[in-house]
């Protein structure tokens, strides 16, 4: 199956923002925001943040998969933030260099937590049993064309987000990027530093990754 056939967006549980790009200002007042931010302005930080940290965070935890780690990493992204925006030259839109710090930093942490066998996913488990991850959306296991779009309880609930966690990280960001996010295959292109057909290429086998992973332990295929 071609990747164009699977990108069809999907409900996560938890997520529950608009995409991106509904965020973002108005140019004029992101090209002033950006003065001020390379004037060292701690008001514009103060605002960058406040604009930008609920949707910084959103990707993070999906990423890591852990509240604590992702509060951390959070934080780190604007200070990393501020300390290169003299750097920015306005080849992409600021909420486009901001999530490339997001995912380089998630990357990074990634690794750190691989080498270190970080443990379960509790967080994410939390919010699985808080949102159903198909919430009035789909009607049972055997119609679903995608191993996301599955009603199936708590249980399954958690099992999908195991297995997203589960995904290789450089497949993983392209999904979330593209599933939770909404964004352009342009737009995570600028972000990951991909060309289109490599960015369609990993959503298409992350989205393999995901249904072989959850039929392995639900013990029967999805679709």
């Amino acid at each position: 199956m071609e990747p164009e056939e699977l990108d069809v967006p999907f409900a996560w549980p938890g997520v529950g923002l608009a995409p991106w790009r509904d965020l973002a200002p108005p140019d004029a007042i992101e090209l002033k925001l950006i003065e001020r931010l390379v004037a060292r302005d701690e008001r514009a930080f103060n605002e960058l943040v406040r604009a930008y940290e609920r949707r910084v965070f959103a990707l993070v935890l999906r990423m890591l998969g852990d509240r604590a780690e992702a509060e951390d990493l959070a934080q780190e992204v604007f200070v990393q933030v501020f300390k290169a925006i003299g750097t920015f030259r306005g080849d992409s839109k600021l909420s486009t260099w901001i999530y490339r710090i997001a995912v380089n930093l998630c990357k990074n942490r990634s690794k750190y937590l691989r080498v270190r066998h970080a443990g379960e996913q509790d967080e994410l488990e939390a919010v699985a049993e808080r949102v159903p991850l198909g919430e009035a959306r789909h009607a049972n296991v055997g119609q679903l064309s995608r191993p996301d779009e599955m009603l199936g309880g708590k249980q399954v609930e958690q099992i999908v987000q195991r297995a997203i966690l589960a995904v290789e990280p450089e497949f993983r960001e392209c999904l979330v990027l593209r599933d939770v996010e909404e964004m352009s295959y342009e737009d995570i292109g600028e972000i990951t530093g991909l060309p289109p057909g490599t960015v369609k290429s990993r959503i298409h086998r992350a989205r393999a990754m995901l249904r072989e992973i959850v039929e392995r332990e639900l013990g029967e295929k999805v679709g």
